[in-house]
């Protein structure tokens, strides 16, 4: 079962982890590479051809928000300036917390708590 998360997520810092790999395009679009290993994962890659690495191009969206993620801004700052480039979006504050429990739990971040050591 997952642990809750405890705590107000606008104090929150998503911080990307080292081992997460990525590139831009041209266009401002962000590619994350993630890399499939463990057992079952090399059963899935041997028996159902499932690839080794995946790549998962993100939208706009996305794209803008990955790039605002540095380990100093919190999630409040982030939303601000989700709210700035993006007038128009409903619900923003909750799309944002759910894009960046998507990211945790595949890893590519970890939640550091403002003025804590990341997790």
């Amino acid at each position: 079962m997952k642990k809750k998360q405890s705590g107000n997520y606008l104090e929150y810092v998503p911080q990307r982890t080292p081992e997460t790999e990525f590139s831009e395009d041209e266009t401002g679009i962000v590619t994350l590479t993630k890399e499939w290993t463990g057992f079952y994962n090399r059963i899935a890659q041997r028996f159902f051809h499932r690839p080794r690495v995946s790549h998962i191009d993100l939208d706009g969206y996305g794209s803008f928000i990955w790039k605002l993620i540095d380990g100093k801004r919190t999630v409040y700052d982030i939303s601000q300036k989700l709210d700035e480039a993006y007038p128009g979006m409903e619900k923003s504050l909750s799309r944002l917390i759910k894009f960046l429990e998507i990211l945790r739990d595949h890893h590519f971040i970890v939640w550091k708590n403002a003025g804590e050591k990341a997790k």
